[in-house]
């Protein structure tokens, strides 16, 4: 009897380590005020959306590649697009309004963090299913089929779109 409730002990406890150690077992804990980051896109919308001569376009696509996500692969994806918009957008763009200037500022120190954050989650390399590397792929592929200052507006215009996923798969994580 003791054996089996040793057994038992020992196997619970390898599944908890595992699972805390392995983002493909678990949801990404992304810890960030989701109401600051949507006040200071709506600060920055209308701005940022009228600037965008390119309404057919767009660099995140369809919501629906973003929702073609498995719940395995959406550190991986998030650290993803965090980076692009890191690496690329926020500094492609060329912003003249210093009122504009510091909401995207506000905006890319959230990222900053939520990049810190998932760095204690996802490690060195993610192991992407076919959907996810298709739809970095698709971002990447749709930001450089323009010219850099359009495709940086055109990405901040859509930044919505990501951070109503971002929110989706956070409330998810962690539904309390």
């Amino acid at each position: 009897m003791k054996a089996q409730c040793a057994s038992l002990w020992l196997l619970g406890t390898t599944l908890v380590l595992c699972s805390v150690h392995t983002p493909a077992l678990r949801r990404c804990p992304l810890f960030v005020d989701m109401h600051h980051l949507e006040e200071s896109f709506q600060e920055i919308k209308r701005a940022v959306q009228t600037k965008d001569t390119l309404q057919i376009i767009t660099t995140l696509s369809t919501v629906e590649i973003l929702r073609s996500i498995k719940p395995t692969d959406v550190c991986c994806v998030t650290k993803n697009l965090l980076e692009f918009y890191m690496d690329r957008v926020f500094k492609d763009h060329q912003e003249l309004k210093p009122q504009i200037l510091r909401k995207i500022s506000s905006i890319a120190n959230s990222f900053l963090y939520m990049q810190k954050t998932l760095r204690q989650c996802v490690h060195r390399r993610c192991h992407y299913s076919e959907e996810a590397t298709h739809a970095t792929r698709t971002v990447h592929d749709n930001y450089d089929l323009l010219e850099i200052p359009s495709a940086a507006i055109k990405s901040l215009g859509e930044l919505d779109v990501f951070l109503a996923w971002i929110d989706r798969n956070r409330r998810e994580a962690d539904p309390v």
